[in-house]
């Protein structure tokens, strides 16, 4: 029966292979080290805490291998981890604690103050610090390894549809959604990667995303140790210490961000960086400006662009490095098993090349929303079918394009218009770093675009020549009606534009109905 213990299975079959590397100071665990350390975490919350199958924990901390531990004792045991943002308030983290029903909370030392902060305003029976306590009465994370290690430890049975983990969405739209991620859909995640990105057990990639975050543990940490590769684990982002570990590690293929290329491209470190054992990079979690695709492959990197969100597996299309350089911009084909579909509003399949939103189908769905059964109905249809809220083109040979989100798609003088599409020609500008497109209030067409611009460094660059620029590239109703230059874009951990934030910073200067 499928189960997400791939870390258990892996290292049944390839117990010495190294699994991991601790960056901060080069511990290298092989996979029969890594499945012990996580059978001894699952021993401490299942039969030290007695916390029962299906009871969820949290886990509040940075990227360390006691996270990993924690991680996979929960396919271990049949309970449900609960990462919690590291950004997050102690008020915004309490409303997590409370909605998810945490029986306990591990947290490490740099979280102490938050701690202390969040105790009074969250009730969870059991606190254990991974390293000193915040407060008397706290667990200590080490002294209960220590005395689980004694005793022999089993597997708990879980079966596909059994509960692995509740991942919170980042609530930009509203309060944050526990996304149910059963067993099956990480056992899925593992497999399926492996086979449409061809991953080899002798890759090695770094991870410094952060690791409560989908985008940390499906790409690549799950199919890294589904294949039996090398996962060089980073405890946070550091443009100088990644191109060290690229060249020190022989890494050969890499996750990031826009953000992250983008601050590893202009460290001074990049240009001396050694990239010989690199197959590919790829980027996820937002739009890739071309720009940036550019410039690695002018260092002989094959780019990828993937795609995918928390609630259907952040992996979701592939494709391959030659067509990563030939159709720059998409995401790509589905992934094997993976039903796709484009539809219209009125719920018809978009024909041809027409924009629809995307709706994805198969072993990577998750099962919903925690305690949330009217907003699971609204995205998930009776046949499986999860609605994005992506808008997207489909070509005559089959490779999709993001044209949007659909909460972002803007309706001016009744005729549709797509940010995304407009972003990427301003991108195309060699004075402009970055750009968002938001539609705000016209009192004669409804809504208009107005574009909000960061000039490279050093570059002067005003509305009318952009404005020129883009007009010999878009349909007239397409162009922006209003350009707001600005030294940077809010941007959430994931490198998504907060477009909401721009939305409104436009309507308090202008009015909500300003032309």
């Amino acid at each position: 029966m499928i189960h997400a213990d791939v870390l258990g299975e892996r290292a049944r079959l390839t117990p010495g292979k190294t699994g991991l590397v601790w960056a901060a100071t080069g511990a290298r665990f092989t996979y029969r080290q890594m499945d012990e350390t996580a059978a001894r975490a699952g021993a401490v919350l299942r039969d030290r805490l007695g916390l029962a199958k299906g009871a969820r924990y949290g886990l509040l901390s940075h990227n360390r291998p006691e996270f990993l531990d924690l991680f996979f004792a929960a396919a271990k045991t049949g309970l449900v981890v609960v990462p919690l943002g590291t950004r997050l308030t102690p008020r915004e983290l309490a409303f997590i604690v409370e909605d998810a029903g945490l029986s306990a909370l591990v947290y490490d030392g740099a979280f102490a103050g938050t701690v202390r902060d969040l105790a009074p305003l969250a009730d969870v029976p059991t606190w254990i610090a991974l390293d000193e306590p915040a407060a008397p009465g706290h667990l200590r994370w080490g002294a209960e390894v220590r005395a689980a290690a004694a005793a022999p430890f089993e597997r708990t049975p879980c079966g596909p549809e059994d509960l692995l983990a509740l991942l919170y969405t980042s609530g930009t739209t509203g309060k944050p959604k526990g996304v149910m991620v059963p067993h099956r859909m990480v056992a899925w995640n593992g497999l399926a990667t492996t086979i449409a990105w061809q991953l080899r057990e002798e890759d090695v990639s770094p991870i410094f995303t952060p690791l409560y975050h989908a985008g940390g543990l499906g790409a690549f940490l799950v199919p890294i140790v589904t294949i039996g590769g090398t996962v060089v684990l980073h405890a946070g982002f550091d443009p100088e210490e990644v191109w060290r570990t690229v060249g020190a590690e022989r890494c050969t293929v890499v996750l990031g961000v826009p953000t992250i290329w983008k601050l590893l491209l202009e460290h001074p470190s990049f240009a001396a960086a050694d990239l010989s054992s690199v197959r590919w990079l790829i980027s996820g979690g937002a739009p890739l400006p071309l720009y940036l695709v550019e410039a690695y492959q002018a260092r002989g990197i094959a780019f990828k662009q993937g795609y995918g969100l928390t609630e259907v597996g952040v992996n979701c299309f592939s494709m391959t490095v030659e067509e990563s350089v030939a159709r720059r911009g998409s995401i790509g084909k589905p992934m094997p098993f993976t039903e796709a579909r484009l539809v219209r509003e009125d719920g018809h399949d978009a024909a041809g090349e027409e924009v629809g939103e995307l709706l994805l189908r198969g072993p990577h769905v998750c099962l919903g929303y925690w305690g949330q059964p009217e907003a699971t109905a609204a995205a998930l249809d009776a046949d499986g079918w999860f609605r994005t809220g992506d808008l997207a083109r489909r070509d005559a040979d089959g490779f999709y394009t993001i044209a949007g989100r659909r909460k972002d798609m803007l309706i001016s003088g009744g005729v549709n218009v797509y940010p995304a599409e407009i972003e990427g020609e301003l991108l195309l500008h060699p004075k402009v770093q970055d750009a968002a497109v938001v539609g705000v209030p016209h009192p004669t067409w409804g809504e208009m675009g107005v574009a909000f611009v960061v000039p490279r460094p050093g570059e002067s660059l005003d509305a009318e020549e952009l404005l020129a620029f883009a007009a010999g590239r878009l349909a007239r109703y397409k162009l922006p009606r209003a350009v707001v230059f600005r030294d940077a874009l809010p941007r959430t951990a994931y490198g998504k534009v907060v477009k909401g934030e721009l939305r409104d910073a436009w309507v308090a200067e202008h009015g909500g109905d300003a032309g």
